[in-house]
């Protein structure tokens, strides 16, 4: 089941998975944003642990360490996960601050996930954090297999990539470990292509 409901909700954590000993790598920090329940906890557990989590805990902020080799250079990244919902709105900000790359997330089965990223998600990082490049991810691709889903199409999302600016959009599935790594090796060149000065780069 993708999302069995009544869980406590879980407190700040902070997990180390895949880190690399020896030389350290460069420092990033990623962060996934968007909807509550539109799969961007399963996104991040399953991309470092390798593993599909089976029962869903509402997220207030969470953060997972992995290492990552893109392009010959090796990066230390550092993923935040955010609360979608309302009742974090004030707090969610401040899991912002030295945001290298933000993966803006909604779910291609949720049609009111894919309006939020223009009307609620893009302003409220672009208010925040205006430097900082943007990756839009549609999650949980597989659900187009099914029939009896009524999914966006990918060509949804690229429209919604170029309404909002962002640098790329990406498709993924967490349940089958589909393209997972593909969007974290986007999101390091992302962070590449556009770091600037630390004390510029975000809020």
């Amino acid at each position: 089941m993708r999302s069995p409901a009544n869980h406590p909700k879980r407190q700040v954590e902070k997990r180390k998975m895949n880190s690399a000993p020896g030389k350290p790598g460069k420092p990033l920090k990623i962060t996934a944003v968007g909807d509550g329940m539109v799969g961007k906890t399963c996104l991040l557990i399953t991309y470092t642990t390798k593993t599909f989590p089976t029962k869903y805990v509402p997220t207030v902020f969470d953060n997972f360490a992995d290492s990552l080799t893109v392009d010959g250079q090796e990066y230390n990244t550092t993923l935040w996960d955010t609360a979608g919902q309302e009742d974090y709105e004030r707090l969610r900000p401040l899991s912002y601050t030295h945001t290298d790359c933000f993966l803006l997330c909604f779910s291609v089965n949720n049609r009111t996930s894919y309006d939020n990223i223009q009307s609620k998600w893009c302003p409220e990082l672009k208010h925040h954090c205006p430097n900082v490049p943007i990756i839009l991810v549609g999650t949980k691709s597989d659900l187009r297999d099914d029939p009896n889903v009524d999914c966006l199409t990918p060509s949804d999302g690229r429209k919604l990539r170029r309404k909002i600016k962002a640098l790329k959009y990406m498709e993924c599935s967490a349940i089958k470990q589909e393209n997972l790594k593909e969007i974290f090796v986007e999101a390091v060149r992302a962070c590449v292509k556009t770091k600037v000065d630390a004390n510029c780069i975000c809020c």
